[in-house]
């Protein structure tokens, strides 16, 4: 095997990634007042789902190739630095930004940081 080693900080990611996006396709209340708070449109409320998907595909496809889920471990630690970004510029500092919005760029960070040495 030439992927990440080892797998399972992209694999926590990849999950928690999973989850996120299933849960995006009917919102709950949280999703809806974080996406409403930072003023993102609506509109584009699929593109985020797809983009989760296919960062999914990409920490999965790094078990099998390193460069590949390495590039989708950096492609959501910037996704989540745009909603960092997203929510001190619409000042929206509510537990949703210190809970979900940190702790996944958090868990971002480490499985990038733990799978840049399988390169």
């Amino acid at each position: 095997m030439n992927g990440l080693d080892p797998w399972w900080p992209a694999g926590l990611l990849a999950l928690a990634l999973l989850g996120d996006a299933l849960l995006s396709i009917w919102p709950p209340a949280f999703i809806r007042d974080c996406l409403d708070g930072v003023r993102f449109p609506r509109e584009w409320w699929w593109a985020l789902i797809a983009v989760k998907l296919l960062a999914v595909a990409g920490l999965v496809a790094g078990y099998w190739n390193a460069g590949i889920g390495v590039a989708a471990a950096a492609g959501v630690v910037a996704y989540f630095v745009a909603a960092v970004v997203a929510h001190l510029r619409a000042n929206f500092l509510k537990s949703s930004f210190w809970v979900n919005c940190l702790g996944m760029l958090a868990l971002a960070t480490g499985a990038l940081a733990l799978s840049v040495p399988s390169l």
